[in-house]
């Protein structure tokens, strides 16, 4: 008896992932003891009683989901922010009216909020989804930035765009919104943070150039800048332009929606690069979990299934001047009073955080845009612009706002040294963050610490990019879209408009495939609410989950890793054959030729050149400095000698920063943030020019009597051994200033030639 029990159970054997469906039966039924028809039987009515009843819960939350998504859409601002908060300021009241809106976030209890220190303002995409993402959990961009004591606001949107809203229009609104978070907040120890998300980035580039004064660091996360770049064999997103011809399509849609484009396109878009997981992943994670999956996959539906519109106007200007144009990284756009958007006109630290592991914004077009705009770092140097970059390793596109992990050090590590980034000498970094016990840092206070590391623009070109030849491609691909664009304009658009109206438009929207899934499934189906609803609850209340070891449900695990690898292979047997595809089209000489480029070696896109006024304004500062280094007092003196030892090997370490703050907390605190970047930068730039001289006037400033005089080599060793001990060149920089403070001779220690300009 005892035998058959043990049968009856049927104690299972692991079996691998790979395992085919023959290799699992083998394997359960090798050693079977007596009876093993029974177990085979009662293993499979145990499944077959788990799988109907999570199939019922299955289509019981795809009902909630489809209610949630009704419920969102009779919201006049839908958002999923786990924030409370207060408006400050409605985008349909503003002189040129925008669908979008500016709230100031209520700190959770608990959360203490420094009104000196300067506000974090975050910006979600609008790029088919709602409002939200940046504060979606508690451990988010919104969350750390609190907790790190900033006060917070966030710029959402409706999901309606105001009748003629022009992207335009849109950034004027967002410089508006800046005005107001600079004026309630004039006692801030600098100007405001602004982050970013996806193409919510591009959009703060944009303001950040036509009006630099209203902004501090501007943090973009995974934000698309350089739109043509990237990497054969990766990034298939970037050839949908060329495989569609052009823009036309995306006019087609609008005049479709009756002058009103549906995002919907722009998240379909996002699904067909992963049909694995849109198609089955996602949704078996749910089916295979659904006695707790529930609630998370709901929390993440609400953002994903809010759908929101644009108006023709804005997609047709951020398909032709950025998707397909790829204007922006040579500042070839410009605003409605013509001037240039040109991204070195950014003041602010510019932060970037962009991963490996994201196929919609890979680290190239994150970042090929420095390299567009700039020579080398010396141009970045002579444009007064720090720009810091971080990649992560793996994580997804998504995960970039979503992930907690990256919210507890990615943001965390950036908002709490938000204050030593914005006093950065200019110049080009990568922020690394190592765990507080490898950096041999076990008394900060935080998880990580973060460092500095001085990098060229060749280390951007090491990621990969385009050749040449990409290039011409790619300008051909733009050049086509004009023309198409304008063909659809004259002879198509007015037939497609004439054929629509706003119930055509609203019918072809709920028709769309990522919509018409949540019409289905909620209670205004008549179907679901009576016979899902109940059933759902009657399965709750006699639930029989099959058994772990359950030999059917380790095979349908099994079937379900076959169909992901099949729809893996598909997808990248697609992705090849639609790169092969747009390689030899559009390398066609005749093609190229046609769209206006000649055969010459210089690049269709050529790099901006310098303003004659940058240029006067540069040799002006240089007799300036010139002029200066003679000029100022103690704390000027103290800060060169900083500056002129901590350049030695241009690393920057939040330690050495967070001493320095105690130093001018312990003097008193009389030199505002602001102050101290402009004395930091104004002394850079003077050993920049001329490091001899401004090292040897270093004790006249001082004065070598004076209370300082005894305090500065101790002052410098504290902040420089903050980290650890110094490197060489760093004592030998220390003992050059203390020979010069006694009066003594001293060489300058060897060091590479730099320039300003």
């Amino acid at each position: 008896m005892a035998d058959k029990k043990a049968v009856v159970a049927g104690a299972a054997k692991p079996v691998a992932l790979g395992s085919t469906a023959a290799d699992l039966l083998t394997g359960w039924q090798q050693d079977m003891p007596a009876w093993p028809g029974i177990y085979w039987w009662n293993a499979a009515m145990e499944y077959a009683v788990d799988c109907a009843q999570r199939t019922t819960l299955y289509c019981d939350v795809m009902r909630q989901r489809g209610n949630q998504y009704f419920a969102q859409q009779g919201e006049i601002v839908p958002n999923v922010l786990s924030f409370k908060f207060e408006t400050i300021m409605s985008g349909p009241q503003l002189p040129r009216p925008v669908n979008y809106g500016l709230v100031k976030i209520i700190p959770k209890s608990g959360v203490q909020i420094d009104e000196t220190k300067r506000p974090f303002v975050i910006l979600d995409p609008r790029a088919g989804h709602g409002p939200g993402i940046g504060g979606f959990k508690p451990d988010s961009e919104i969350g750390v930035a609190m907790r790190a004591g900033h006060p917070c606001y966030f710029v959402g949107f409706a999901p309606q765009p105001m009748p003629g809203q022009t992207l335009l229009d849109v950034l004027h609104g967002i410089a508006t919104f800046m005005e107001k978070v600079n004026e309630l907040h004039p006692k801030a120890d600098g100007k405001p943070t602004v982050v970013g998300n996806c193409q919510a980035g591009w959009a703060i580039m944009m303001v950040a150039a036509m009006r630099p004064e209203l902004f501090g660091p501007v943090i973009v996360a995974g934000s698309p800048m350089s739109y043509w770049a990237g990497v054969h064999g990766a990034n298939p997103m970037r050839y949908t332009g060329g495989m569609v011809g052009g823009s036309w399509m995306a006019q087609l849609m609008s005049d479709l929606g009756n002058g009103i484009f549906d995002g919907s396109w722009l998240v379909q878009n996002f699904e067909n690069l992963n049909p694995a997981n849109t198609l089955w992943s996602k949704q078996y994670n749910l089916y295979s979990k659904i006695d707790t999956e529930g609630p998370r996959y709901l929390e993440f539906e609400k953002w994903w299934g809010a759908k929101t519109l644009l108006n023709g106007e804005e997609i047709r200007f951020i398909v032709d001047e950025l998707f397909v144009g790829n204007k922006l990284s040579t500042a070839q756009i410009s605003s409605d009073d013509g001037r240039r958007i040109d991204l070195r006109a950014i003041h602010g630290p510019i932060i970037i955080f962009c991963s490996q592991g994201d196929n919609i914004t890979p680290p190239q077009q994150a970042l090929g845009w420095i390299p567009d705009l700039y020579k080398d770092v010396d141009d970045i140097k002579s444009h007064g612009q720090t720009i810091v970059y971080t990649i992560h390793p793996t994580i997804g596109h998504l995960g970039i706002f979503v992930s907690g992990g990256v919210a507890k050090k990615e943001h965390s590590e950036f908002a709490s040294n938000i204050d030593l980034i914005d006093v950065l000498p200019p110049g080009l970094y990568e922020a690394q963050f190592t765990e507080k016990a490898a950096a041999g840092a076990d008394e900060h206070d935080g998880e990580y610490v973060a460092t500095f590391l001085p990098r060229t623009l060749e280390d951007i070109r090491a990621l990969g990019g385009n050749s040449l030849e990409d290039e011409r491609r790619f300008a051909t691909v733009a050049r086509l879209s004009e023309m198409n664009g304008a063909a659809y304009r004259r002879l198509v658009s007015p037939i497609v408009r004439a054929c629509t109206n706003d119930v055509v438009a609203e019918a072809t929207r709920k028709l769309h495939p990522l919509r018409l899934q949540y019409e289905l499934f909620s209670d205004h189906n008549p179907i679901m609410a009576p016979i899902i609803t109940q059933a759902a609850e009657l399965v709750r209340t006699h639930r029989r989950p099959a058994a772990k070891d359950n030999p059917f449900l380790a095979l349908e695990k099994v079937m379900s890793g076959h169909i992901e690898r099949a729809l893996d292979t598909y997808r990248d047997v697609r992705d090849r054959l639609t790169e092969n595809a747009f390689l030899a089209v559009y390398s066609a000489p005749w093609l190229q030729t046609f769209a206006g480029l000649d055969a010459s070696d210089r690049p269709p896109r050529p790099r901006p050149g310098d303003s004659a006024d940058h240029v006067a304004f540069v040799q002006r500062r240089i007799t300036e400095l010139k002029d200066g280094v003679t000029a100022g007092g103690p704390r000027e003196g103290a800060i060169r000698a900083l500056v002129y030892c901590g350049v030695a090997d241009a690393t920057y370490d939040e330690r050495g920063f967070a001493v320095l703050q105690k130093i001018r907390d312990e003097q008193g605190g009389n030199i505002s943030l602001a102050e101290f970047k402009e004395i930091v930068r104004e002394q850079y730039y003077m050993l920049l020019i001329d490091e001899d001289r401004a090292v040897a006037a270093i004790p006249g400033l001082i004065g070598r009597q004076s209370d300082m005089a005894g305090k500065l080599v101790p002052l410098l060793r504290r902040v420089l051994s903050a980290r650890g001990p110094m490197t060489p060149e760093r004592e030998a920089r220390v003992s050059r200033i203390a020979a010069l403070m006694n009066g003594e001779a001293s060489p300058a220690p060897q060091r590479k030639p730099r320039s300003v300009a």
